[in-house]
């Protein structure tokens, strides 16, 4: 599996995302090819050029038929026109998708009736399909992405002077870890957000993965304290069956009931948590407290930070990122003279019967639990040496 992860440390836009595929080594020719097949007059270029001394690929888009408005349909038209890949074609129809449901949103319009005006033009169509058509070139199979540097300040649209991130772009980040960082402007396009937002499996860390080869992607303008580049690693998913980047949420807690903790857990539990985990401690003054753990998917940190706020006492958390790895499990159903129970298994050869698969029974033929667990198990262990 080839992973493509996109370091947002000084923003991203449309053309830097080509820009540096490309430089990763993605195919230039048939990129180009793909754009001349759209028949937009334009022409297209690829500079080698630096930001703050660091080597880097800008991708030019020269020309074209600057139309002043677009509707869906007909970027939809002149895409399905081309002559990428189908799966290049779907995921540039799926991002310029989230694009217009973004902006239709954001002006409170029906997205039949946005008009793609800054994002309907020429080199936003190729910065799209071209993204595309180089990740496929790639072959990559799952895209991951950082933290995204959004910057601040203001930008000037269609629209007058909005603040950044514009309205759109903050719509397609919604529930995506932003920060602002450098220069008072803006980092993030709406472009380079719906191709996140679309393609991007997670966001956080980079994966477990083994770099094959970096590229680094040129912004327009020079900033005098960071360079403004897109970085991409492409790389192999390592031997993990699954790993991926979490959130762990702890609080020590002096001053709450067991029945309060309790119940805190099961909310973090319902609002989508991975683990939830408690612990005796001994905290300053020798007072004993426990220690509440949470795992998460990043994505839900704040809002299961918010529910540790609002159910125990804890005036404060710590927050930080971890890898979580786990191998690939299966699950196989076994006769017993119970009933049916399913067991989950992993390729290394353990193995589990489901518990509330066994308590079911249990309960229903009022039978011990653990002698339902161990006919599932024996029952298992039968079926793979049969």
């Amino acid at each position: 599996m080839t992973i493509c992860y996109f370091d947002a440390f000084s923003g991203i836009s449309g053309d830097m995302t080509v820009g540096a595929l490309c430089d990763a080594g993605a195919d230039w020719a048939t990129l180009e090819a793909s754009l001349r097949s759209l028949n937009l007059d334009a022409a297209f270029r690829l500079e080698k050029t630096k930001r703050k001394g660091m080597g880097a690929s800008k991708f030019h888009v020269e020309g074209g038929e600057q139309k002043a408005h677009r509707h869906l349909p007909h970027i939809e038209k002149i895409i399905q026109a081309g002559e990428a890949s189908e799966r290049a074609k779907q995921n540039a129809l799926a991002v310029f998708r989230k694009l217009g449901e973004a902006e239709a949103k954001s002006h409170d319009i029906p997205i039949e009736k946005v008009h793609f005006h800054e994002v309907g033009a020429v080199d936003s169509i190729c910065d799209i399909l071209g993204a595309c058509v180089a990740l496929d070139s790639l072959e990559v199979g799952e895209v991951y992405a950082s933290r995204i540097n959004v910057g601040s300040g203001t930008v000037n649209t269609e629209h007058g002077l909005l603040p950044v991130p514009a309205p759109a772009t903050a719509e397609l980040l919604r529930q995506i870890p932003i920060y602002a960082a450098g220069p008072e402007t803006e980092l993030t396009t709406p472009t380079g957000a719906a191709l996140l937002a679309t393609l991007s499996r997670g966001f956080g860390a980079p994966p477990p993965m083994t770099v094959r080869a970096q590229g680094f992607g040129a912004g327009d303008k020079e900033f005098p304290m960071q360079a403004n580049l897109l970085r991409v690693l492409i790389g192999d998913r390592t031997q993990a069956s699954e790993s991926t980047t979490v959130s762990v949420l702890e609080a020590n807690i002096d001053d709450s009931t067991p029945q309060v903790l309790g119940y805190a857990m099961e909310r973090l539990f319902e609002a989508g948590a991975l683990d939830v985990t408690l612990e005796p401690v001994f905290m300053k003054k020798n007072r004993p407290a426990a220690k509440l753990t949470v795992i998460a998917v990043p994505e839900l940190t704040d809002t299961l930070a918010a529910v540790l706020f609002r159910e125990t006492s804890t005036l404060g958390m710590r927050i930080y990122s971890a890898e979580r790895r786990v191998q690939q499990r299966s699950f196989s159903e076994v006769p017993t003279s119970y009933g049916t129970v399913r067991v989950k298994h992993s390729e290394n050869g353990s193995f589990a019967p489901e518990y509330e698969d066994c308590r079911r029974l249990a309960i229903e033929k009022n039978a011990p639990l653990r002698a339902v667990i161990a006919e599932a198990s024996m029952s298992f262990l039968k079926g793979i040496h049969s």
